[in-house]
């Protein structure tokens, strides 16, 4: 992979990793670094479940790998949001 690979995933994963941000309600206590990483990490596992269950490759945008992408995205960000309050939550004394 090069420099370019290596920019245009970080630029994708964060887009994909914004947009499952922003399809899960409320507010999420994590970062935009661990958003972009959380997107690209969903964008490259729906995109191997999308080639794994016959979505072809189109020249355009493929939407149905799209919405894999995103709903990864959605749950990755559901499950370190998650993370992170359960962590903050133990760091406060009672």
């Amino acid at each position: 992979m090069n420099i370019s690979g290596i920019i245009s995933a970080i630029i994708i994963g964060g887009i994909i990793g914004a947009l499952g941000r922003l399809a899960l309600p409320g507010r999420q206590p994590i970062g935009v670094l661990m958003t972009i990483v959380v997107g690209i990490v969903a964008a490259i596992i729906g995109t191997a479940i999308a080639q794994s269950v016959g979505v072809a490759t189109t020249k355009g945008i493929d939407w149905i790998e799209l919405v894999f992408q995103i709903g990864l995205a959605v749950l990755g960000v559901a499950v370190v949001a998650s993370l992170q309050a359960r962590r903050r939550q133990r760091r406060m004394p009672r």
